[in-house]
């Protein structure tokens, strides 16, 4: 027979167990709110609770306001960003770049409505600004084996090509605007990186 402590210890768990449930589905919704469309400015704590099945006041004791739970969908974002991107081997070219390509198959659009915000949205351009330091972070470390060794100014021009070439407006070029297809965007990024990756 449990003892009064043990049942206490089980009811504590499984109740936070649920509230973290709780949690992720209203984060779910206000990124779920955001992807359907509609701009930061125009989102409602009232969507966000019916797209989550929760009450407001559910959401306003879980996130205390409309900043903070938006704080909280962002950085849950960057972080699952981080644990997928931060998988790539430096120096593995192919590897890198299919990393990369799976990273925008999955949130490319959605990084390309967080940059349409930035210019009215200082939340957003918070947002986008670190987005902009971890790609060109990622780089650095990335194609680090490829930078070994060059004087100040010539990798730091090799770096921001790098940055470039993987940034997601070209993704959006070659692969939404030209119509490339997934193997056709990898292929042409391969085309572009491996000649940066020559020593002269």
């Amino acid at each position: 027979m449990k003892s009064g402590a043990s049942v206490r210890s089980y009811v504590m768990t499984k109740r936070a167990e649920s509230a973290a449930a709780t949690a992720e589905r209203i984060l779910d919704a206000a990124a779920g709110v955001f992807e359907a469309g509609t701009p930061i400015a125009g989102i409602t704590l009232e969507a966000v609770a019916a797209r989550a099945g929760v009450s407001v006041q559910t959401v306003l004791r879980r996130f205390g306001d409309k900043d903070k739970l938006f704080s909280a969908t962002a950085g849950r974002q960057a972080a699952r960003v981080a644990a997928e991107r931060d998988a790539a081997v430096p120096g593995d070219l192919a590897g890198a770049v299919a990393n990369l390509a799976a990273h925008y198959e999955r949130d490319g659009h959605l990084a390309l409505r967080l940059l349409a915000e930035e210019a009215s949205s200082p939340f957003m351009a918070a947002v986008t600004a670190a987005g902009r330091a971890y790609h060109r972070s990622w780089c650095g470390q990335v194609f680090g084996p490829f930078l070994d060794g060059l004087h100040d100014d010539e990798r730091n021009r090799r770096l921001a090509q790098f940055v470039a070439v993987g940034d997601v407006y070209v993704w959006k070029l070659l692969r939404v605007d030209a119509g490339l297809g997934r193997e056709a965007y990898i292929q042409a990024i391969l085309e572009l990186l491996e000649p940066l990756t020559r020593r002269t």
